[in-house]
């Protein structure tokens, strides 16, 4: 009686064993596919945001070149991505030789460069013209006039050129201590 039910156990185990080999097959098999799905995707749409980058870097700067690198691990989804920047009249290659301005506008083409990828209705930028000199002021504003056909921006700035650009300007002020009040201003009223 004993040997019969350790038999029957025997043979449970066994097609429980049997049961999870093909799960880790079938699980295998499924990694397998994802993996090689991603990998597709994300070539694709680096190629994209790589193309883009280059467009946009030559805009910004009016000449130069930019590119976009996959270093390192031979698998994409593993590797790092180098950024090279060379504007109008540097011989660099490096991003870290460039000036703040020259980063931050490489920076801002590389962001409108994944954007025009995935476009969204609305974009918030932070003081992302802080480093920026008049005459890259004046190249930002043009790229964001063109973007925002099909967005609106939210640009949270100190810098009077910029202001200057906007259609609609909020700003906050304080009348009394410690009583803050928003105020709007439609650009087009005030000229």
């Amino acid at each position: 009686d004993e040997y019969n039910d350790e038999i029957e156990r025997f043979e449970i185990l066994n097609t429980q064993r049997d049961d999870l080999f093909i799960a880790e097959e079938n699980l295998r098999e499924t990694i397998k596919k994802i993996d090689k799905v991603a990998r597709k995707r994300f070539n694709e749409t680096f190629d994209l945001i790589k193309t883009n980058f280059e467009n946009l870097f030559n805009l910004f700067f009016e000449g130069g070149h930019a590119t976009l690198k996959l270093v390192g691990d031979p698998d994409p989804l593993e590797a790092d991505i180098a950024i090279q920047a060379q504007p109008p009249g540097k011989r660099n290659t490096s991003i870290r030789l460039l000036s703040s301005g020259e980063k931050a506008l490489t920076a801002i083409s590389l962001l409108f460069s994944i954007y025009q990828v995935k476009p969204s209705p609305y974009c918030i930028l932070d003081e992302v013209d802080a480093p920026l000199d008049d005459a890259n002021i004046e190249r930002f504003a043009k790229m964001i006039k063109e973007f925002s056909n099909d967005t609106q921006f939210i640009i949270i700035t100190h810098n009077k050129k910029t202001m200057s650009k906007a259609e609609m300007m909020y700003g906050v002020t304080m009348p009394e201590i410690g009583v803050s009040r928003l105020v709007g201003v439609r650009m087009e009223d005030v000229a």
